[in-house]
């Protein structure tokens, strides 16, 4: 199966995942994927991931994180920047994402971080989705 957008494709499984209440979905690695698994677990919205080698691409498993009542900890997952559409934005338009509730991931030159990092550190990218 040829994917055009993979990080859309990794949103879509992990909000899928969420609607039909699994707990481990699994997802072909790369390293932003991985990126963006990590700053998930830092901020909270899921358990934990881990990167499974294989003699091909690899595979991500992302263990997703539910609250005591069963409701998925990821209310609202939205892909800013397509393939089709780049969104960049500069230090100074990084949007907050729900009033500052949610955080957005942002992919620097320094790396992957979170909106608030990179407000932080004054700098810009590519605006590659908000969670809340």
């Amino acid at each position: 199966m040829n994917i055009t957008d993979p990080i859309a494709d990794l949103l879509t499984r992990i909000r899928n995942a969420q609607k039909a209440r699994i707990d481990v979905v699994s997802v072909p690695a790369s390293k932003m994927k991985i990126a963006i698994a990590h700053i998930l677990r830092e901020e909270g919205f899921i358990v934990n991931y881990k990167c499974i080698r294989d003699n091909k691409q690899g595979i991500l498993k992302i263990a997703l994180r539910y609250s005591e009542s069963g409701v998925g900890v990821i209310r609202e997952i939205q892909r800013r920047s397509k393939s089709s559409l780049r969104s960049y934005v500069s230090a100074d338009a990084i949007p907050y994402v729900k009033n500052g509730f949610g955080i957005g991931i942002v992919s620097t030159s320094k790396g992957v971080m979170t909106d608030r990092e990179a407000r932080k550190q004054h700098i810009g990218g590519e605006y590659l989705c908000s969670v809340f």
